[in-house]
């Protein structure tokens, strides 16, 4: 690990908050000290830089000032000679019009984003596979936005993808979450986020306005990371390659390496270790990029205060000043020659699809975009008939990863081919079928003969792997027909037991504005009556429950221990749970008799993990800052931040650290001596707001 750059040596890249690398292997980097907000009578003057390391050290040496009069970039994406930024609640534009190295337009593209909570405004910019500019807000924001094709709307969270060369937007995904950052994609164009994280099961359009999709019980996903890449550079140890490094910020502050494990109807993680962890909480990584030469680069936001539910947003203690860059390579580490993308010919840049790096593919298809659409056409129909005219061609992952590549490139450039799409969705590669399954969402309407796209859809909702099936849920939500309904309808047919991402994709898919009027309300009774599994599914799809881990106890004595104590006449029965998306709980009372038995039902409905922690008269502030402590121990989770081995003598009851969704009944007997008994989430930050009391008389 060595320090690429810090403000001791820039003191413009203060509070450094997203990188991006250009096709010249120059690093830009989104800067506020504005964050969280502009004070009364203030401009904003937050930035973005470009450092560059120009021996090639592993060090940076220049520094210079792109933009100095943005509002809160939270992200931003690379352009030809500029960048998309977001300033909420605008969707900005930032050109070098003159070459000189500095913006000098300023277009706003698009407006009317949320802007209700700062910290997760307009966020996480990326380019698809495809071509298309994706970003996300989460909760509190309420978006419309006035585009060419009619208004976008959406309210407390969802995805948007923009295409630029037509200037439409879509959204999508809206679901109940909280402030997730973090997003990227696999080779094969699986999406993958924080909240969730398999973000693919989560593409389908969404509800009438203002509905959310349901909340997404069972499947992994959580906040507090900020940054994601797959290892696939070869001068990487081969034990990491295909994994995936993400950098959480909260509640602990490291970078992790985790296994990228496919599943039936998904992909998860499975944590190894951390490749780097301080026990310092200032230092607050908040993304993680590749570099060209295949170290990867950690964005360190350093400063003692993160969060504004906890923190006063003018709380002094906010480091205005600091910001660093670290530089992580394995042991023996060779850098690799950069890739030749900005002043590489279109056929090199063809070439380079076929380059193992997932970065390096997204730098080319970037640069791609810039270039004429026919010579790249061009090259891309010579490449393709080569591949599979060669005696050799076989549709094995590798020439059929090139295949999709090619697909993508294609989107990219605007030029459609369905032709090349078909091929595709018959290659006996799963990954291959399930991203031609995906593009059908934008090249249905280009087939000669319409009823092509819905024969692909059908094969695609019959097919044996579950993300295929996934895929073709999500594309019939775009497509939007009731034939695209009709299409999907047989994987109802095929195993959903246990297919978590896969039911929750095809009731979203189902649910959404597109389908949803072909088989809801009393004009479509007669198709309902047609299709039981279909009302069946969407019926039992809505079904909310909370699970109580105590009710599905399985040991024999603990179930009779429990039965006995519920029995007895005197005891206090309580309820408390947690208040969505405002870290509180619902009751800041309790009652209890002095040595009265009490059965607490604790239920946690939120996004965000909580516990429940009751302590000694006087101990709230100990325990709660005990509790913030426990983010410098990487096992703090495993004891579900409650700091028994600092505070058992000031600790009385303590639940588990719920997942949203969950709940746990504790029993326990009120303390003998009469008293007002503090309880909190010790969860490290949440104990400040979240709390009460409660009272034994």
């Amino acid at each position: 690990v060595n320090l690429f750059a810090s403000e001791e040596q820039f003191p413009e890249m203060a509070c450094p908050i997203q990188m991006r690398w250009d096709a010249k292997g120059r690093l830009w980097v989104s800067c506020s000290t504005t964050y969280p907000h502009v004070y009364p009578g203030q401009e904003p003057n937050d930035k973005i830089i470009i450092l560059e390391d120009t021996d090639g050290d592993g060090k940076a040496d220049k520094c210079s000032t792109f933009a100095d009069d943005v509002h809160i970039p939270l992200s931003f994406a690379l352009v030809e000679n500029g960048c998309y930024v977001s300033e909420e609640p605008h969707l900005s534009l930032l050109l070098d019009t003159d070459g000189d190295g500095k913006a000098d337009h300023r277009e706003r593209v698009l407006t009317g984003f949320g802007c209700e909570d700062s910290h997760h405004a307009l966020h996480d910019f990326t380019w698809t596979p495809d071509g298309d500019l994706l970003f996300r807000e989460s909760i509190f924001h309420n978006s419309q936005v006035e585009t060419p094709y009619g208004p976008i709307r959406a309210k407390n969270s969802a995805w948007f993808r923009l295409t630029p060369r037509n200037q439409r937007l879509i959204t999508f995904g809206a679901y109940p979450n909280t402030n997730p950052w973090g997003v990227t994609y696999t080779k094969w164009g699986h999406h993958v986020a924080s909240h969730p994280i398999f973000a693919s099961a989560f593409h389908a359009t969404n509800p009438p306005y203002p509905k959310q999709h349901p909340r997404a019980n069972g499947i992994p996903a959580y906040s507090g990371v900020a940054g994601h890449e797959f290892v696939d550079f070869p001068n990487w140890p081969d034990e990491f390659q295909g994994g995936m490094i993400k950098a959480r910020y909260k509640p602990t502050n490291r970078v992790e390496f985790h296994k990228w494990v496919e599943k039936e109807d998904h992909f998860a993680e499975d944590y190894q270790f951390d490749i780097l962890f301080s026990k310092n909480l200032s230092f607050i990584p908040v993304d993680c990029r590749f570099g060209p030469r295949g170290a990867i680069y950690v964005c360190d936001w350093y400063n003692p205060v993160k969060g504004h539910a906890q923190y006063s947003l003018r709380d002094p203690r906010r480091d205005r000043k600091s910001g660093r860059i670290w530089r992580i390579t394995p042991k023996d580490f060779q850098p690799q020659d950069p890739p030749k993308i900005a002043d590489a010919s279109v056929p090199e840049l063809v070439a380079n699809l076929k380059r193992p790096e997932y970065r390096v593919r997204y730098w080319t298809k970037r640069e791609l975009r810039t270039r004429d659409r026919a010579e790249i056409k061009s090259a891309l129909d010579a490449s393709l008939t080569r591949l599979i005219t060669t005696p050799q061609y076989r549709p094995n992952p590798n020439e059929s990863h090139q295949l999709t590549e090619a697909i993508w490139a294609y989107r990219n450039i605007g030029e459609p081919a369905p032709a090349w799409l078909k091929f595709l969705a018959m290659n006996p590669v799963s990954h291959a079928r399930a991203a031609a399954t995906r593009q059908l969402r934008y090249w249905h309407d280009d087939f000669e003969n319409p009823d092509e796209a819905i024969v692909l859809l059908a094969a695609a909702a019959n097919d044996e792997n579950a993300i295929v099936r996934m895929e073709a849920a999500n594309a019939a939500s775009y497509i939007g027909t009731r034939e695209a309904l009709e299409a999907i309808l047989p994987i109802l047919d095929q195993k959903l037991d246990g297919l978590t991402h896969l039911q929750y994709a095809l009731t979203c898919a189902l649910g959404s504005e597109a389908l949803g009027r072909h088989w809801k309300g009393e004009a479509n009774a007669e198709f309902l009556a047609a299709n039981p599994k279909l009302a069946g599914f969407m019926a039992k799809s809505r079904e909310k429950a909370v699970t109580i881990i105590n009710a599905r106890v399985k040991d024999r004595d603990l179930r009779r221990e429990n039965a006995a104590f519920d029995k007895q006449e005197n005891i206090a029965e309580l309820e408390i749970s947690c208040v969505p998306e405002r870290m509180l709980f619902t009751k800041t009372k309790l009652k209890a008799k002095a040595g009265q038995p009490v059965k607490l039902t604790f239920t946690n409905p939120d996004a965000t993990q909580h516990n429940w922690v009751l302590v000694q008269p006087g101990a709230l502030e100990a325990v709660g800052m005990a509790g913030n402590e426990m983010a410098k121990d990487p096992n703090g989770i495993l004891k579900h931040f409650v700091p028994t081995d600092t505070m058992s003598d000031k600790i009385l009851v303590a639940s588990k650290l719920l997942n949203p969704d969950t709940g746990e009944i504790l029993r326990f007997t009120a303390p003998e001596k009469p008293g007002t008994y503090p309880f909190l989430c010790t969860f490290p930050g949440h104990w400040i707001i979240m709390k009460g009391e409660m009272v034994v008389e």
